[in-house]
């Protein structure tokens, strides 16, 4: 007998729908059932990459953490990783497909439902429930003959719906009435209940806005999850980076440049939960008081070069590395630090070379078929700020398109991946040891590395070193958990997903 399915569809993008199917998953997990995240097609920067070397959206990566799973290429077997000049890349079962622009993309959808159908069938052979996650809104009238991720998924799987409304953007009864008014009569059978989401305040305010809701739609209100800030849960869409607020006060001052294309911003979330001020910056200004310069992962390094160059961005970076301001560059931003980054073949842009900022000896071409693989790797540098580190050993993983020669200094050696390939450099490192960039998304999430890292740049910075805060992800589903069920009605949850 196929798995049980729950449906959680939301009435815009970033109304948390991704975070609450993680609640889900580790609720589901702590109450002795199998789960598995689904999403049949995602839009994200922010993606992750397999056992077996495929890529998904980095949503469903987390949602398979809190799971207590393995992610597959099945939780999400179409993603669409948006490039410039309005185009996305299309990743099908975790490889690449074609690049295309939007109207080619929704031409294309039919032929990808059979794949995400197969995808959600083997999930519901081996998991006790699925959790499926929406994209945008379901009331979208001008995409839903060719949309392959709301309504028509829930059809398909004959999946309950829980409808959620982001209250903290204001007009959440709006948001869910009229959503609710767009479905056809078939697709508002399927929503099941309702779920309010980041609300600030005192919840008996709320009572009769919940009570016209319940009259008007004829649908329950399952509950009312609070906005929080003091949970850290890897966010998928890059509208958080508006929403989010630094911290303040004491400790190390981090400037992340926020690129246009920035991909895997959670790479950092464990420096800034050890007590860092990390700040997602755009302005050259806003790097004068940094203690260290990131230069993260991007979807689109050449344009996003160009565009550092546009704010005068690169002379700020490099007049602060010479000042001996730490930089670290991750992926994208690893390409960028170097001497020459060139395409011959295209990928990227029209143009064959472009210098880089020159801050390592580096050379990176671009090449069109991507690497997508797990590591586990030991620190290789033993200066600057990786002093004292060499030998620790890391995990993370590679996507990038790029082939960078050149790395005379290299930061690590990689010494496994699940495909069997081992025993090769990554990154570089330069002379004094404050500038160095690598490929590995997830270097910070080693607790020993980031401690030995973030202690270092204590003690060029003169600030008194205190050992960081360690980050724990199994810590945080478990509190993300715990306020989901105390806020919503798991018993009419539970009702909802075996009544079908």
């Amino acid at each position: 007998m196929p798995g049980k399915v729950l449906m959680v569809q939301g009435t815009a993008s970033s109304v948390g729908k991704s975070v609450l199917v993680a609640a889900f998953c580790r609720i589901f997990r702590q109450d002795g059932y199998k789960v598995a995240p689904f999403k049949a097609q995602n839009m994200a920067l922010n993606s992750f990459v397999t056992r077996e070397g495929g890529e998904i959206g980095r949503a469903q990566a987390v949602q398979a953490e809190a799971a207590g799973i393995e992610p597959s290429v099945d939780m999400n077997p179409v993603l669409l990783k948006p490039e410039a000049d309005a185009k996305s890349q299309v990743i099908v079962s975790g490889k690449v497909m074609k690049t295309l622009r939007a109207d080619k993309y929704y031409e294309y959808t039919p032929r990808l439902l059979k794949i995400i159908e197969d995808s959600l069938k083997r999930l519901r052979r081996d998991y006790d429930i699925v959790v499926i996650e929406g994209a945008g809104s379901p009331a979208e009238v001008n995409l839903k003959r060719t949309e392959i991720v709301n309504m028509r998924i829930a059809r398909l799987a004959k999946a309950p719906v829980l409808l959620v409304g982001d209250i903290d953007r204001g007009g959440v009864f709006a948001f869910i009435v009229g959503t609710l008014a767009l479905l056809n009569p078939q697709e508002r059978k399927l929503v099941k209940g309702l779920v309010i989401n980041k609300f600030r305040g005192d919840i008996s305010l709320l009572k009769s806005g919940l009570d016209f809701l319940e009259q008007k739609t004829g649908k329950p209100v399952l509950g009312v999850v609070p906005y929080f800030r003091d949970i850290v849960i890897a966010q998928e869409d890059s509208v958080y980076l508006d929403e989010r607020i630094a911290k303040k006060g004491g400790g190390l001052n981090i400037a992340v440049i926020r690129l246009p294309h920035i991909s895997n911003y959670d790479d950092f979330d464990p420096l800034e939960a050890a007590g860092c001020r990390l700040s997602y910056i755009t302005k050259p200004e806003d790097l004068t008081d940094a203690d260290l310069i990131i230069l993260p992962g991007t979807k689109s390094t050449m344009a996003d070069l160009a565009f550092l160059r546009r704010q005068q961005l690169d002379k700020a970076i490099i007049r602060q590395a010479k000042k001996g301001t730490p930089v670290i560059g991750i992926c994208g931003g690893y390409q960028m630090m170097g001497k020459i980054i060139s395409d011959p073949s295209k990928v990227e842009s029209s143009d064959n070379i472009t210098p880089g900022l020159g801050l390592l000896d580096i050379n990176t071409e671009f090449v069109p078929e991507k690497k997508t693989t797990q590591v586990k790797a030991k620190v290789a540098a033993d200066s600057g700020l990786l002093a004292g580190l060499k030998g620790t050993k890391v995990t993370g993983y590679e996507i990038h398109m790029g082939q960078t020669a050149g790395k005379k200094n290299p930061v690590l050696r990689v010494i496994k991946t699940p495909q069997g390939i081992g025993s090769y450099f990554d990154g570089a490192v330069n002379k004094n040891g404050r500038v160095f960039g690598s490929y590995l998304h997830g270097l910070f999430h080693n607790a020993e590395f980031m401690q030995g890292l973030v202690n270092n740049l204590q003690k060029m910075c003169g600030i008194s070193t205190a050992t960081p805060e360690l980050f724990s992800r199994e810590e945080q589903y478990d509190r993300l958990a715990d306020l989901v069920r105390q806020n919503l009605d798991m018993k009419k949850v539970y009702e909802i997903l075996r009544s079908e």
